[in-house]
């Protein structure tokens, strides 16, 4: 909080005395500035609702400048993993990532959205990487699902994944089991491979790469080069994938 009140008082510095060399004040000249700036705003209490939508609007252009640099940092690591699951278009040029959470209410409000951007589109690689942060039931839940991507292909993991999407009860041990063989996968094995290394290792690389992105919540979106942190209606993805459609052309 000080620190957004100072960025705005430089602001409001700046638009008040922009020739100024603020150095070459004496203590008294400060201090007559000063007060001048505090009589002008109780009179014009307006300039600071002013200054404060010119600050965070500086501070939105600031922070897409920032996830820009993460995706092309990491995007290698994004979307091709060698290990998360791609559905769409596998040769697909419009590129999309998504991390989710089987517990994100967002992740499950965004999903029959994402389903339908991705029929509309016949150009997107959809990146699916498994992000599990809201407790254990995320951490059971994916390791179920990526256990059935392990051990029955991408076809068997899509139909997990959609189950488990679509379903709001408890995700235990005790039905996770159920929902695999209510879709005829092998549920014996998939419990045998919950806790190998292998998925162990997949899930820590997702949150790693979280972390090197500043992934704190989800669903997390990466279309293109543009980073959506949060839920994202469809119309707002359809014109990004648009958008970024227009610019590789």
């Amino acid at each position: 909080m000080r620190s957004f009140f100072l960025s705005l008082f430089l602001v409001l510095a700046t638009s008040f005395a922009s020739a100024q060399n603020f150095a070459d004040m004496s203590d008294a000249e400060a201090e007559a500035f000063g007060a001048a700036v505090r009589a002008y705003l109780l009179d014009n209490p307006e300039v600071i609702m002013e200054a404060v939508a010119v600050l965070e609007q500086r501070q939105q252009q600031d922070a897409a400048i920032s996830d820009s640099d993460l995706v092309a940092q990491y995007y290698d690591q994004i979307f091709n993993d060698g290990f998360s699951a791609v559905s769409g278009n596998p040769e697909g040029t419009i590129m999309i990532a998504e991390f989710s959470d089987y517990k994100c209410g967002y992740c499950k409000r965004a999903y029959p959205q994402l389903l339908q951007l991705i029929e509309d589109n016949p150009d997107i690689r959809f990146v699916l990487k498994e992000y599990p942060i809201l407790g254990e039931e995320s951490v059971l839940a994916s390791r179920a699902a990526i256990s059935v991507l392990v051990n029955e292909g991408d076809e068997a993991y899509e139909r997990f994944h959609d189950a488990l999407m679509l379903e709001n009860g408890p995700l235990t041990e005790l039905s996770l089991p159920l929902i695999a063989e209510g879709l005829g996968l092998d549920s014996s094995k998939m419990m045998e491979t919950m806790n190998t290394a292998l998925v162990t290792q997949m899930i820590q690389s997702n949150r790693t790469l979280g972390q090197q992105m500043q992934v704190s919540g989800t669903p997390t979106f990466v279309i293109g080069n543009q980073m959506l942190r949060g839920y994202v209606p469809l119309a707002s993805m359809q014109q990004i994938v648009d958008e970024t459609r227009a610019a590789m052309e």
